[in-house]
């Protein structure tokens, strides 16, 4: 495992839990910002650059909010999984017979969030998960190989939402049997004209992880490292949500 090299460890800084963690492109992220990041994770995540719990990941919240543990913490963030009604999977799902077997973990970690106190996030990508967009951002907002929009309902607190940058052109690979280039590279999925992982590391900006899989499912940390800033820059100014 390749370990991020411009993360500072200071066990002064604020506590963060990564829930649904995967491989941490979420932490890194937040890391960069200033946290200080504690994961947890069903999968076993052996890429993953900090501590972490393995196991379920709402019953590992309900646990450090019974002991009081949760206490230690400054701000949580979890990506609960989004197969049930994500874009990419719900045409699919249907097609194939398959709707309705994934279960839908947003709400039951939205109420257990806010049993916590703690200001949160909850990442989703566009589709008809049902958070709310608070705030939306794009790989083109970091200058990413990525479009990757993805969508995040901010508890306990709030941030401006940035102006969406205007996309550079198309997301490399085929479409209905046609190859179109473009300055993107597509982050799912394995059918033809997908990117190498090489390329998938530098366009999401992630160096830690080689496993296809742990890249598709990743947030760019520069996504991250934004609200985490913005959150750091609110709570160091005091200021409510």
């Amino acid at each position: 495992m390749t370990q991020p090299t411009d993360i500072r460890r200071d066990a002064a800084r604020p506590l963060l839990l990564d829930l649904f963690s995967c491989a941490g492109g979420a932490a890194v992220g937040y890391a960069r910002a200033g946290f200080d990041v504690r994961g947890c994770d069903i999968a076993a995540r052996p890429n993953y650059p900090f501590p972490y719990h393995w196991g379920d990941a709402l019953s590992y919240l309900a646990h450090l909010i019974t002991t009081g543990e949760i206490e230690r913490f400054t701000f949580v963030h979890a990506s609960p999984p989004c197969q049930a009604k994500c874009t990419l999977s719900v045409g699919t799902n249907q097609s194939q017979g398959w709707g309705g077997i994934h279960i839908d973990l947003v709400a039951p970690t939205r109420a257990l969030l806010e049993r916590t106190g703690l200001p949160y996030v909850i990442e989703q990508p566009n589709g008809r998960a049902e958070i709310r967009k608070d705030l939306t951002l794009c790989g083109e907002m970091f200058s990413l190989g990525v479009i990757r929009h993805r969508n995040f309902e901010l508890g306990g607190w709030s941030t401006p939402q940035p102006d969406h940058v205007p996309h550079r052109g198309r997301v490399r690979g085929y479409r209905h049997g046609r190859f179109y280039d473009g300055p993107y590279v597509a982050a799912y999925g394995n059918g033809g004209g997908k990117p190498t992982v090489a390329e998938l590391q530098a366009a999401l900006g992630i160096d830690w992880t080689h496993v296809r899989e742990e890249l598709t499912e990743a947030i760019p940390p520069a996504y991250s490292e934004h609200i985490g800033r913005a959150f750091l820059a609110q709570a160091a100014l005091g200021v409510a949500a």
